[in-house]
């Protein structure tokens, strides 16, 4: 039976916008990775029908560890709306977020041209500029308890992101990455990003082709966590890359 992709959307769609958690679709809904990368173009659509932008992709499970834990072998992608994007130094609202959490990333900024369709065409090579950043993951399911199927649908959690100051490219395949929120902190490195982030801008390419998603000049690619995340329930975050800089990000704790 063919999954109601409209019926898992309505049900991922409410929770963002009600933010109220839900259980994992999978306890009640059959579905394959296809229809998953369905609802998550159904909820994608519902957002720009609000008045969203896309303005990039992130990608996930570039962990090998994350991998291994998930049982898959391949990377997912969802996509990122200016509603998502926080200045560098400002502060966002967790009152938008069910149970927020922050984890360092590096993005990278897509130069002038772009052209998924020649089959001889890099992606890497249309990079021009390279930044610390970090993303706000608030998975809409009960727990963050999910399935690899429903992370997909639910648009790889993406809730949030921050964006530090754009260097000239450069290779960070081995940079010390921290990031404090509050009194705890996290260190870790870039290669944790599949051996090198960089290679994410090439899995980016891949499943862009696959998915059939656009990439346009001036998209942000957040090439996944190098770390674990850490609960973001208030205060500033701060994530310092090796040879990037740092960015941060204030919290506004959620109201009683």
């Amino acid at each position: 039976m063919t999954a109601d992709i409209t019926a898992l959307a309505d049900v991922l769609d409410s929770a963002l916008v009600s933010v109220t958690d839900t259980p994992s679709l999978a306890d009640t809904a059959t579905f394959d990775l296809d229809d998953a990368y369905a609802v998550q173009a159904e909820l994608i659509e519902r957002r720009q029908a609000r008045g969203e932008r896309i303005i990039g992709i992130k990608m996930g499970f570039t962990s090998k560890a994350k991998m291994a834990q998930m049982g898959v072998a391949e990377v997912i992608v969802g996509r990122l709306t200016d509603a998502m994007q926080v200045d560098d130094g400002g502060s966002v609202d967790l009152a938008r977020f069910i149970h927020p959490r922050i984890e360092p990333e590096v993005a990278y900024r897509v130069g002038e041209h772009v052209d998924l369709d020649d089959p001889d065409f890099d992606l890497t090579t249309a990079v021009d500029a390279v930044a610390p950043a970090m993303e706000i993951i608030d998975s809409r399911y009960r727990d963050f308890r999910f399935t690899h199927e429903d992370v997909v649908a639910d648009n790889t959690s993406a809730a949030g992101f921050v964006v530090g100051k754009w260097q000239p490219l450069q290779a960070v395949p081995d940079a010390a990455v921290r990031i404090t929120v509050g009194g705890q902190e996290v260190t870790g490195t870039t290669a944790a990003i599949l051996g090198d982030p960089i290679e994410a801008v090439r899995e980016a390419q891949r499943m862009a082709i696959k998915r059939g998603l656009p990439v346009r000049p001036g998209d942000v690619i957040l090439a996944g966590a190098a770390t674990a995340a850490l609960p973001f329930d208030g205060g500033v975050a701060e994530c310092v890359v090796e040879g990037l800089g740092s960015v941060t990000v204030a919290g506004i704790p959620r109201q009683p």
